[in-house]
């Protein structure tokens, strides 16, 4: 009869202990739903998000083997500081030979000016010629002039005007010959002088190519284009490559990180640009770090895919579509440099 009694109080006990358990699990749950409700109806929250960052390619703009490298795999470089250099033996020899073709073109310009100062001279030589023959003219008439009285008073004879006439023609030849010959040298120095914009016009073309050679010589040199950290290195020195081909990528620093959340169209009602977010990321679960939006897509992802769905194309099964969004994280870039691009996160926006 003891043990009966003995028993009725140790399971009233456990019973008890039982209940009190159950209590505190149940209070424990409603505190955790009330809070998990609270937290739905203030906030809109996706874990279909991912941190992006400028992974942009480094590219060669001329052809050529591959004389050295000078980085690493995701090591990081600063802005101006050289990458890789490309054998420029080839390129060099251009650039001479652009240098040796702008200076013969240069010197040609001083040959033409020489032409057009001779030339020049000679102008000034058949201009005093003109008037050397002018005087010859003059005499001859004159002396045409008088044997012409002469003749008539019959003072002089036939012969005698004759020669002076013959006298005349020839002065007077002469002084046309003159003439023309000072109007074709005043030609020639025309022709050199218009010349000389052709040979301008044929430097101008020279510099162009020699520019475009140092161009190509520096070229040969690839510099990071800014602050950023190398990703994987796929090339070896000695390897022949093309102008256009893809060498390395490099995440840029400077720009920042930002996150893409893909919502449902269903949640982003209450979103705007300029509202903030705390992200989470999957690798630091226990660090927040902020943020603020910065834009809503315009349509939806899938209409950004290559082969966008059109619903008037066989059964129809509604499915609720998502819209990127992007955030831009605000914190500093040292909190920030333990993220890397397409990690994953979690986003919880507050309703407005």
């Amino acid at each position: 009869m003891e043990t009966n009694t003995k028993y009725t109080q140790t399971d009233h006990l456990i019973t008890k202990i039982t209940a009190w358990i159950a209590g505190a699990i149940a209070l424990a749950l409603a505190v955790w739903g009330g809070i998990t409700l609270a937290e739905l109806y203030k906030y809109e929250d996706t874990n279909d998000a991912q941190v992006e960052e400028y992974i942009n390619p480094v590219t060669s703009r001329v052809t050529g083997f591959i004389r050295e490298i000078r980085y690493e795999e995701n090591e990081e470089v600063k802005k101006g500081d050289t990458l890789l250099i490309i054998d420029n033996s080839e390129y060099q020899l251009q650039q001479e030979e652009g240098e040796a073709a702008l200076t013969n073109a240069e010197a040609q310009i001083g040959v033409l000016e020489s032409n057009v100062e001779t030339s020049a001279r000679m102008s000034q030589a058949s201009q005093s010629q003109i008037a050397s023959a002018q005087a010859k003219l003059t005499r001859a008439q004159q002396d045409y002039d008088r044997y012409s009285k002469l003749f008539k008073v019959e003072s002089a004879t036939q012969q005698q005007l004759e020669n002076s006439r013959a006298a005349l023609d020839v002065a007077s030849s002469e002084f046309r010959s003159a003439q023309e010959n000072y109007q074709a040298s005043l030609s020639k120095v025309n022709d050199i002088r218009a010349q000389k914009g052709v040979y301008q016009a044929e430097i101008k073309r020279r510099k162009a190519l020699l520019n475009r050679s140092k161009l190509d010589v520096g070229y040969t040199v690839i510099r990071a284009p800014y602050n950023g950290k190398m990703g994987r290195r796929t090339i070896q020195q000695g390897q022949l490559i093309q102008a256009g081909q893809t060498l390395a990528y490099i995440v840029d620093q400077d720009a920042g990180k930002w996150v893409i959340a893909n919502f449902k169209e269903t949640q982003i009602a209450h979103m705007h640009v300029g509202g903030t977010a705390e992200i989470t990321a999957d690798a630091f679960p226990d660090h927040t770090f902020k943020g603020t939006i910065i834009s809503l897509s315009p349509a939806t992802g899938a209409r950004f895919s290559l082969l966008p769905p059109d619903n008037s194309t066989g059964n129809f099964v509604k499915i609720v579509q998502r819209i990127p969004v992007k955030i831009k994280l605000t914190e500093s870039p040292q909190a920030l440099a333990q993220l890397r691009a397409g990690m994953n996160a979690n986003i919880s926006i507050k309703k407005d």
